[in-house]
């Protein structure tokens, strides 16, 4: 004898304790775990946005941030809530493929070609953090254009380089420096190899290139400011409530400010107009 189940073949399909606004016990409801979403763990309590979802030793593990910048690690999956009603984070969906014109990071726009062999010309900056920031925004136009972008570790440093590189109108280093503002000791330098054929020495007027990054896309409001004297990288990490006391915090500080940044959008223009003339510089017509 065959008989019609109006109940399906799931059990709990009509269980009011799984399902429904006012269920006891609802069941999980898949969510993408896309960055910004913010969700609770269950079993520790801690409350975050997600800023990141990737592979860590094979499996899938999900970050999350609190309010105060503390940062931990769970699997995906089940085991978060969201405004009180169980999820199952699950990995975002592929963006769509871009149609039309698709631009850079930098706002230029996209060209299918391959990298150029390096030209001899170049691009320096005082260190590792402005050259992330550059490779970040400007490496697709940079490796288009075949310009290596070099570090010099130190503005103090920048004399000897130019010495030992030889600039000439067709060898041409273009500089960025940081603080660059009447008086201070980058402008101060940056007078000094002015007249240097092939050579051109811009900046910006921020101590240091963290705060060329615009501070709404950190979601400040304003950089703290850090007395002059005082580290402004362990300082603006102390007045954020981040640690701050060794070099290794320092790194991780940096990384989560710039993996803010997503495109030109998140810089100040007094940064933008002064890489964007050092690259028309180094690559104009009749330089190598």
């Amino acid at each position: 004898m065959i008989f019609d189940d109006r109940y399906g073949d799931d059990v709990l399909s009509a269980d009011p304790h799984r399902h429904g606004d006012y269920a006891h016990m609802p069941a999980s409801t898949a969510v993408e775990a896309r960055p910004g979403l913010v969700v609770e763990d269950v079993d520790t309590g801690f409350v975050g946005a997600v800023t990141r979802v990737g592979r860590v030793a094979g499996a899938w593990r999900v970050e999350l941030e609190d309010r105060r910048g503390g940062r931990r690690s769970f699997p995906l999956g089940r085991g978060f809530w969201i405004d009180g009603r169980p999820v199952e984070l699950v990995r975002p969906a592929a963006a769509p493929a871009p149609t039309g014109r698709v631009r850079t990071a930098s706002g230029s726009l996209h060209v299918r070609a391959r990298a150029r062999t390096a030209r001899a010309s170049r691009i320096w900056v005082e260190g590792r953090h402005d050259a992330e920031l550059v490779a970040k925004v400007w490496g697709e136009d940079l490796a288009l254009e075949g310009v290596v972008v070099e570090e010099l570790k130190g503005v103090d440093r920048l004399e000897d380089a130019l010495a030992a590189f030889g600039p000439s109108p067709v060898r041409r280093a273009g500089v960025l420096v940081d603080h660059l503002v009447p008086g201070s000791k980058e402008s101060r330098i940056a007078e000094r190899v002015a007249h240097l054929p092939g050579v051109l020495v811009l900046g910006h007027p921020y101590v240091d290139v963290w705060q060329a990054v615009r501070p709404a896309a950190v979601g400040l409001v304003r950089w703290p400011e850090v007395p002059r004297g005082e580290d402004v990288k362990a300082g603006t990490l102390r007045r954020l409530g981040w640690a701050h006391e060794t070099a290794e915090d320092v790194g991780i500080g940096w990384s989560r400010i710039l993996e803010r940044v997503a495109s030109y959008k998140d810089l100040e223009p007094s940064l933008l107009g002064r890489m964007e003339e050092l690259i028309d510089f180094v690559t104009a017509e009749g330089s190598n």
